[in-house]
């Protein structure tokens, strides 16, 4: 085992009040957007440092003890320094340089979990690490699952903030991605369950052991002022950022790269009042996703994911750049996505995604100021999106999704192999989409089409050279 050398705690403390940006200032801030966007208030937190390693945290990933001790013995001492600062009226849990194998982080209101640069939390595959099951979500679906691993369950006054890292060992839950035999079962299950209202705690998603649904990186859950700040992350066993029934949140300058099976980079579920800017996102699934809950469980809960500003940011790679839906059964409302770069390849930069299922609505969405390289479609609105659920498990209620007011304008495309891809449901159109100043510089298969949409406005619309008619 690799020996490190731990500075005394005051000593520590000092270099860091030198060093680090550990303590984010209180502020408000006033994101511009096409609807009336609440002021949001960034966390702020006592001045008081909780070292992990005055609570018997070890760094290094080399000990004789062997991995599960080690991770044990850190996740132990990362719950007490976070209970001691909560205790205390709260403050700053810091993580110092070095590379620190553990479990499940769980947040306590008041409590700012930086992770100082140099700072790796490297956690362990082991899915028993990740049990008692807690009240998390899968895809729309509340159930008890593995816990994400790093969690917070209606806390307030929250933050993760630091130039560290959180980077999970995949190889287990890489064997995972495939859904092997047990997790269709499951889904199965938790879909019946939700559609006849079980309480949530009946839904145990860990009971029989093989249902394989794997945690989220990190889940918000029922909170309130959040702030994500400047931390990177390496890989994801599911969604990545989820913020679900959350309120007042900023997240700016995160550095986002997760390449697996449903690796979204930050999915907001039935959230209000969010800033997302200065991010890096690299996915192998959508970017950044607006979702609010699946059918039954969504209209229960009633919430609506609504006044969302998402603004220069870099999106590398993804399944969609701007993904809404296609969980959407509590409706979206008031959502701005401008100012952003994709240099690389994205399949569907604007998607809109719904079903029969969902009922809810998707209104007032703007999406400009965009210039992207490659993709699939740069404009796509689908109602018959259902994935593996088609055939999996039958229509309970037939219920169409409401989409109006949706805005696409300034956007500039370098190839698509269609640019503009706009399928209506007959049985409940699309209202008013328009497109202004978009322009793809070449086709691959189709410019244009768009049926079942009552009032399609366009203006000074080119693709492959060609103006697509005007109104």
């Amino acid at each position: 085992m690799k020996n490190r050398t731990l500075l005394p705690a005051l000593a520590l403390a000092a270099l860091l009040l030198l060093s680090c940006k550990h303590a984010p200032q209180a502020e408000t801030i006033v994101a511009e957007a096409p609807f009336p966007m609440p002021a949001l208030t960034v966390p702020s937190f006592p001045d008081r440092l909780f070292t992990v390693t005055d609570y018997g945290a070890v760094s290094g990933l080399e000990c004789a003890e062997g991995d599960s001790a080690r991770a044990s013995i850190n996740t132990e001492a990362f719950r007490q320094a976070i209970s001691a600062c909560a205790a205390k009226g709260g403050g700053h849990v810091v993580v110092p340089s070095g590379e620190w194998l553990c479990g499940p982080i769980h947040l306590m209101s008041n409590v700012d979990l930086h992770l100082s640069e140099g700072a790796t939390l490297v956690f362990l595959d082991n899915p028993a690490f990740y049990l008692p099951a807690v009240q998390t979500s899968w895809e729309g679906l509340e159930c008890l699952n593995y816990s994400p691993l790093v969690y917070a369950f209606n806390c307030t006054n929250i933050a993760i903030t630091g130039k560290g890292c959180l980077a999970p060992r995949m190889d287990t839950w890489r064997t995972w991605f495939g859904r092997p035999e047990g997790h269709y079962e499951a889904l199965q299950r938790l879909y019946h369950l939700a559609a006849k209202d079980a309480p949530v705690e009946q839904r145990d998603m860990t009971a029989v052991g093989n249902e394989h649904m794997r945690p989220h990186l990190l889940q918000l859950n029922r909170c309130k002022d959040v702030l994500l700040e400047d931390f990177s992350i390496r890989e994801s066993p599911f969604w990545t950022i989820h913020l679900l029934l959350c309120e007042n949140a900023t997240v700016r300058g995160l550095d986002v790269y997760a390449h697996g099976h449903n690796n979204d980079g930050i999915d907001l579920e039935m959230t209000r009042n969010v800033l997302v800017e200065d991010c890096l996102f690299d996915q192998g699934d959508d970017a950044v996703v607006i979702k609010s809950g699946r059918n039954h469980d969504a209209w229960r809960l009633h919430t609506p994911t609504e006044n969302v500003v998402v603004r220069n940011c870099t999106v590398r790679n993804g399944h969609s750049l701007l993904g809404v839906g296609s969980e959407i059964s509590g409706g979206v409302n008031n959502i701005y996505m401008h100012h952003v770069q994709c240099p690389d390849s994205i399949r569907r930069l604007f998607f809109l995604k719904t079903n029969h299922r969902r009922g809810g609505f998707i209104r007032n969405v703007t999406f400009e100021d965009i210039d992207a390289n490659n993709v699939l479609r740069a404009f796509e609105i689908d109602t018959d999106v259902l994935y593996q659920w088609r055939d999996l498990v039958p229509t309970y209620d037939t219920v169409y999704t409401v989409i109006d007011s949706i805005a696409m304008r300034h956007v500039h495309v370098a190839y698509a192999d269609a640019a503009i891809d706009l399928k209506g449901d007959p049985h409940q159109p699309v209202g008013t989409v328009v497109i202004d100043d978009v322009r793809v510089d070449s086709i691959g298969e189709f410019a244009a089409q768009a049926t079942n949409v009552t009032n399609l406005v366009k203006n000074d619309v080119f693709i492959n050279g060609q103006r697509w008619e005007d109104n």
